[in-house]
């Protein structure tokens, strides 16, 4: 004991009172990396510290119990005995620098060593007696594994790499408890000198100090000869590799909301990450001779609301084409993907997806003419089919009547927060995505109509809890979210546009809808099921035009591959009917409940309380009188793509005024077996198409090269 006490007088003159602020533990409250993993607790990525290293913390339970003992034997074998200073050390130290004219070992101890980690002072005499003042205190105050663990975890080893943890994951990519003795041994020499003991740069010195420590581990009886011959012939054994940056985009904002949390546990799943990264590489590839450069895409748990896959643009590392720039939270223009929710507004207004609509050239307000994306207009036709084939004429005469003020409430209360402008900005043409949204706004929103019209946050971890947004609540009542989402998943009722073979087609109940901005500089594709959102943009982040790449050629067919890998993983059923929706037998040509004499009907879903009551007697005011040939319009012109299967390419041949069975010529040659509306497969030609019913005619000529 006296001699515990001679060093502490010694400390105190020498130091001459010298006050030092007291050494602060546990070092948790310093700045580590940030490590990120995803779902299944794999490694995303781990930041940098302030300090310009990996920086991880671990307790003393959670390192190899060799690596303890080879640390004691390399720096301190007597920790466990002394009080911060270790006074044979101390004058063995100074009797082999006197006899050595200058400093030959320095003789600090473990706790010394932390004291000097903790305070980083000029190497000098002076710094010397204030590590030993600080020695002391810690002694004092915090037990020897305290020391212990928090000396462990600021230790530096080089390439930087900083604690014991983030060592032996660089050097052996292993946890520390996992090290072995050889191993061990190998990180406690390098704490001796990190830089010139480096086994990438200096393997041999590595090994030889390898084995020094591993004979002072043997001399002090914390090994046996055995285990020491065992540790003496394990090769170098060094395994480094890439320090894992997945999903950059994601993790870089995880990063940004990290608010002083150094490990974060996402939502994010890495097979579905991964595989949404390789199908945007492909596709682009595809895509590459129409000028267009990037995509991004974003999958989201609808029950949840958590991010399964942030891809924010093909290459994060394409400086030609801006790859840093995340195409999820960047501001576009989206297109006809806001059709939805306008309709979904009409529908609250008294609309059904029975409603009809006159898809006619038209001017509105402020000399307002819009064109749709064919050029062509198609006559009167129900809303489910104006939606459905994503026509613009008839989405601005049903957002007319509703001002272009209540559409934007409306869309704010989806979450487009971008939407910032007032009303009067947009105009009516924000029902055709005349404003700019970002990716993850419209996944979201995609994802309140597949949860029945609740909105919920985007959710990006639970560990903490992190999100992207903070709407909540429903929306819109669970009936109307149905019925546009029946609208979107009727594969049937979009085939007069897209085909019925499109990338829109899937073999389960999916609900999907594609945008195309003005001049082709942006495309999307949307699609839902009960449990998962898939939401990709398309385009070029210089805002240059895509050469004629729309959003059923550009962006869905990634949606597509997505939703398929997705959907094995996590699996869905049906959308859930609400128990207020009833179906009924509407005639085609008024849009009301089918009476006996009306001749073309189908089934049409309604809320119980927009139910038509009129019964369609067959001579509704709304029904052409004259024979008509509605689709094709005279002097059309198709375009055969040999690109996309033969199946896919077909003309839905569509009539008014037919209220017998007709004859049908085609070219001078009858066709048999038909109906007064059919499928016609797209052939190349000109073409006259005649039909003839009773002592009505009618006929048209087109074109399809």
């Amino acid at each position: 004991m006296k001699s515990k006490w001679i060093i502490l007088l010694i400390v105190g003159l020498l130091g001459n009172g010298l006050l030092y602020a007291q050494p602060q533990l546990p070092v948790e409250n310093r700045d580590l990396s940030i490590q990120i993993y995803d779902r299944q607790n794999n490694p995303l990525r781990t930041f940098l510290s302030s300090q310009d290293t990996y920086a991880q913390s671990v307790s003393l339970s959670q390192i190899s119990p060799w690596f303890v003992l080879a640390a004691l034997a390399a720096e301190d074998r007597r920790f466990y005995k002394h009080h911060g200073i270790d006074s044979r050390a101390v004058l063995r130290a100074m009797w082999q620098n006197i006899r050595g004219g200058g400093v030959i070992s320095g003789a600090s101890t473990i706790t010394q060593q932390l004291a000097r980690l903790l305070h980083p002072r000029p190497k000098n005499w002076r710094s010397k007696w204030a590590e030993a003042w600080d020695a002391v205190k810690l002694e004092r105050r915090y037990s020897k594994d305290e020391i212990l663990e928090q000396y462990f975890n600021l230790l530096e080893f080089g390439n930087q790499t900083q604690g014991i943890e983030a060592a032996s994951k660089f050097y052996f990519s292993l946890p520390a408890a996992e090290l072995s003795l050889a191993q061990s041994a190998l990180l406690a020499g390098m704490i001796q000198a990190p830089s010139r003991l480096n086994p990438l740069s200096n393997p041999d010195g590595a090994l030889a100090r390898r084995g020094r420590v591993l004979s002072a581990m043997l001399k002090n009886n914390s090994i046996t000869q055995e285990q020491y011959q065992l540790a003496m012939q394990e090769p170098l054994g060094i395994f480094i590799g890439p320090r894992p940056f997945a999903a950059p985009h994601f993790v870089r904002r995880i990063a940004q909301l990290s608010d002083g949390n150094n490990r974060i546990y996402t939502s994010l799943d890495k097979d579905i990450q991964l595989y949404a990264e390789k199908t945007i590489q492909n596709h682009l590839t595809t895509l590459a001779d129409n000028h267009v450069t990037n995509a991004a895409a974003v999958v989201l748990n609808n029950t949840t609301g958590e991010i399964l896959a942030y891809v924010g643009s093909a290459d994060f590392y394409d400086k030609q084409h801006a790859g840093e720039v995340d195409g999820i939270m960047a501001r576009r223009q989206p297109g006809s993907t806001l059709k939805p929710f306008v309709y979904a507004l009409a529908l609250q207004h008294g609309l059904t997806a029975a409603s009809l609509l006159a898809d006619e050239d038209t001017f509105f307000e402020g000399g307002f003419r819009p064109r749709n994306y064919d050029g062509k207009f198609h006559g009167t036709m129900s809303l489910r089919k104006a939606l459905a084939n994503s026509y613009n004429i008839p989405v601005i005469k049903v957002a007319e009547p509703l001002g272009a003020s209540s559409i934007l409430t409306y869309l704010h209360a989806f979450g487009f927060s971008s939407l910032n402008r007032p009303a009067e900005f947009y105009g009516l043409g924000i029902a055709l995505g005349g404003g700019e949204v970002t990716l993850l706004e419209l996944a979201n929103a995609y994802a309140t109509l597949a949860r029945g019209g609740i909105a919920r946050p985007v959710v990006a971890s639970k560990q903490p809890y992190l999100s992207f947004s903070n709407t909540s609540g429903r929306v819109i009542p669970e009936e109307i979210s149905y019925i546009i989402t029946d609208i979107l998943a009727d594969n049937t009722a979009r085939a007069e546009a897209f085909g019925l073979n499109s990338p829109l087609y899937f073999p389960f109940p999916v609900a999907a809808k594609t945008g195309t901005s003005k001049d082709y500089k942006d495309n999307y594709a949307v699609g839902y099921t009960p449990r998962l959102t898939v939401a990709v943009w398309v385009g070029n982040f210089d805002g240059s035009a895509m050469q004629k790449v729309s959003g059923i050629s550009g962006a869905a067919p990634i949606l597509h591959d997505i939703m398929m890998y997705a959907n094995e993983k996590y699996p869905s059923g049906s959308f859930v009917r609400p128990s207020n929706i009833v179906s009924a037998r509407i005639c085609t040509q008024s849009g009301l409940v089918a009476g006996e004499k009306c001749l073309h009907t189908r089934e049409e879903i309604f809320t119980q309380d927009t139910l038509p009551q009129q019964i369609c007697d067959g001579k509704h005011e709304s029904v052409s009188q004259e024979l008509e040939i509605v689709f094709p319009v005279q002097g059309d012109v198709y375009t055969y793509d040999p690109a996309l299967p033969p199946a896919a390419q077909a003309l839905h041949i569509q009539t008014v005024g037919a209220d017998t069975p007709c004859h049908w010529v085609l070219n001078d040659k009858e066709l048999s077996e038909i109906g007064n509306n059919f499928w016609w497969p797209l052939t190349r030609g000109k073409w006259k198409l005649s039909v003839t019913c009773q002592d009505k005619s009618a006929e048209v000529s087109f074109s399809v090269l």
